[in-house]
């Protein structure tokens, strides 16, 4: 594939499906792609004052290019966003704006921005459509693709949304080139997650390639989003709703929210670096129960320092909660069932599995030994 190559990932869901396109300059192109979607020519877009600033002005004028009509609700930005009151806001604004229950919303932005204009989506008018424009690697490689959907509450990450898959999503290459080095090393612990999680060869890719991604390598980059958006595009075509192997897209997540929570969804972790810290830790716990070698732990926590990402808990700044408040905050877990927390846990790199088998006293054990180091 070659940087001008624009590629194409499909989303298979029978009547639900839709496709990931992939490419350069599709944001400056994404009238050409959206009008075959619209019941009339209109549509709402919503994004955060960083986003706006870079992109916003390529997008509206290729809207206007199509003959399509918009209105433009520009957000703050940040975790903070995804919120009831911001929520609120926007629903009430996009009613104001006169959008109707067969037009389409887009979503510019990251993931706080995907998240939540997608569940305002699903909620306006009892259902709207809406298309992805991810405008980070995290959100171009997981959080666009899927149909997760929601905002934060007091009690945790994402604790609140729906499942809402989107039209279209666009992930314009393009774009990447104006996120800062630590939103892409950021997204990078996404890609490397699919890796981990059931994919070893793809995983020794990314470990002979993670320097030209980190540089920014555009057809390298390019190849490993449109393998991340072919790995999840094929386990949520096998369990739309996490009932079950989905789950396994959560590697680290159980402890990453939990630490997100712990630093108040703050500048101080932000969601990639928290997966790494928790992709670190579950292969950690993984090794410290038998489970995995510890050279595979070591190699996966090399690895993602090697891509320049926290690793240990002592890299995140300030002070965490002692044990028993971290574990607490995990309880909050989606997927917790009956009370009891499910871990993806690994039997090695590539070797991710589910299980609600670790006890409270070795949990409390291994957070309170990783706090010490």
């Amino acid at each position: 594939m070659t940087s001008r190559t624009q590629d194409k990932v499909t989303v298979d869901l029978g009547d639900r499906a839709y496709d990931i396109l992939v490419g350069p300059d599709l944001i400056a192109n994404a009238g050409t792609h959206l009008k075959p979607l619209l019941k009339r020519g209109r549509v709402a877009i919503v994004t955060d004052e960083n986003v706006a600033e870079k992109h916003l002005g390529r997008l509206e004028k290729s809207l206007s290019a199509a003959d399509i009509k918009f209105s433009s609700f520009i957000l703050p930005a940040g975790e903070k966003t995804k919120s009831f009151d911001q929520l609120q806001s926007l629903l009430s604004d996009l009613m104001d704006a006169g959008v109707e229950r067969g037009d389409l919303i887009i979503a510019l932005g990251g993931g706080v921005i995907g998240d939540l204009t997608g569940f305002a989506a699903s909620i306006l008018r009892r259902g709207v459509d809406f298309a992805q424009i991810p405008t980070s690697l995290l959100a171009q490689v997981d959080s666009s693709v899927g149909g997760k959907t929601g905002i934060n509450v007091a009690q945790g990450k994402n604790l609140v949304g729906a499942f809402h898959q989107p039209r279209l999503v666009l992930a314009d290459i393009s774009a990447l080139k104006t996120l800062a080095p630590r939103h892409l090393r950021a997204g990078y612990a996404e890609v490397a997650k699919y890796g981990l999680i059931d994919d070893a060869p793809f995983f020794n890719w990314l470990e002979a390639n993670v320097e030209k991604i980190m540089r920014g390598d555009e057809e390298t980059l390019s190849q490993a989003i449109v393998k991340s958006c072919q790995s999840k595009a094929r386990i949520v075509a096998q369990d739309e709703r996490e009932g079950g192997v989905r789950a396994l897209l959560n590697l680290g997540h159980t402890f990453g929210h939990a630490l997100e929570a712990a630093t108040d969804f703050s500048d101080r972790l932000i969601h990639g670096e928290g997966v790494a810290v928790g992709m670190v830790m579950a292969f950690g716990l993984s090794a410290k129960l038998g489970l995995c070698s510890g050279q595979d732990a070591t190699r996966a926590a090399r690895h993602l320092e090697q891509a320049g990402l926290p690793t240990k808990l002592s890299d995140i700044p300030g002070e965490l909660p002692d044990a028993e408040r971290l574990i607490k905050l995990m309880g909050q877990d989606k997927k917790v069932v009956d009370g009891a927390l499910t871990f993806i846990l690994a039997k090695g790199i590539g070797e991710a599995f589910i299980t609600q088998d670790v006890s409270a006293a070795d949990l409390l054990t291994f957070i309170t030994d990783q706090k010490a180091v």
